[in-house]
């Protein structure tokens, strides 16, 4: 794979069926809230959203952020699961203590989040409380990165600001949960994969584990999902290799062709073990309705959508 002469523009095709979908989907839920009698009106919409990699994830989450923002008059909180990261000398502690499992040897896949964190910070913004949005340094400690200062961090909800009314928890691996550990020895040892079998299976099992905490701490708590998905995983590789492609040129940095490959291989065993369960649909069957999906193709552009 080479460094295309340009690579397409990201086209924001997205947003205008995304609000609808948000706007709609608040509506229910605050009159479900004021019907039941048992919630408070006034705590924050949570919407989950995930992206594979290169797929125009922060373009789209900008824009949703701005009109919600700007044209209904909502204050929008926008964060990202990889600011929720081990701080660096809790990943190296991880590392070590598994050190054959390459799968947490970097940040990156479900096991390598401080999930006491993440449970806490929703905790605060759906009690109304101040809260600290955290902050992930990807360039320090040459590129293997570390959490930034709490002195940098984003404060919400505190006294003189407005309440937090609407919250965009955005991520690759947002919404994945976790499945049977007879489904991920089926995935790995009998399916078509590219990743799954350079991995031992206990090595895929510590990762699926892993993301059961995750519910609780965040995916149980979403009010609404958007799933940004491709018509071809694979094309994530090749995405990415735009994206590096178009940093060197501007910036005269970025990873190299064979670099993104590596970086890619490290996050897509998740992306073959658990897209399969997302596209199924986030929520339960007794709660219909509340996640798009959004199935692209190679340019990106929506070529279908799915309502679950």
């Amino acid at each position: 794979m080479s460094d295309p002469a340009a690579p397409p523009a990201i086209i924001d095709d997205k947003s205008p069926i995304c609000i609808p979908f948000i706007l709609s989907q608040l509506r229910e839920h605050q009159a479900r809230v004021r019907n039941d009698g048992d919630g408070d009106i006034n705590k924050p919409f949570i919407i989950g959203l995930n992206g594979v990699q290169g797929v125009g994830k922060t373009t789209l989450v900008r824009a949703l952020a701005t009109a919600l923002r700007r044209d209904e008059g909502l204050e929008t909180l926008v964060c990202s699961i990889d600011d929720f990261y081990l701080r660096r000398a809790d990943q190296e502690a991880l590392a070590r203590a598994h050190p054959d499992n390459q799968l947490i040897q970097v940040r990156g896949e479900p096991g390598t989040h401080d999930i006491p964190l993440l449970r806490a910070f929703f905790a605060s913004l759906l009690t109304g409380r101040p809260a600290q949005v955290p902050s992930y340094d990807k360039s320090l400690h040459n590129g293997r990165g570390d959490r930034a200062p709490p002195s940098t961090w984003t404060a919400v909800n505190g006294a003189g600001q407005p309440q937090v009314q609407v919250v965009i928890f955005e991520g690759w691996c947002v919404g994945f949960r976790a499945v049977s550990s007879a489904e991920v020895l089926a995935r790995r040892d009998e399916g078509p994969s590219r990743t799954l079998r350079r991995h031992a299976p206990e090595h895929l099992l510590f990762v699926n584990e892993a993301l059961r905490a995750y519910d609780g701490a965040a995916t149980d708590l979403f009010d609404a999902f958007i799933h940004v998905d491709a018509e071809d995983l694979g094309w994530v590789y090749d995405w990415r290799v735009e994206q590096e492609g178009a940093l060197r040129r501007e910036k005269g940095a970025g990873m190299s062709d064979a670099e993104v490959v590596a970086f890619v291989d490290a996050y897509y065993p998740a992306y073959e073990l658990f897209t399969d369960k997302l596209r199924a649909g986030l929520f339960p069957a007794d709660r219909p309705g509340r996640h798009l999906r959004l199935v692209v193709d190679k340019d990106r552009r929506v070529k279908q959508k799915i309502i679950i």
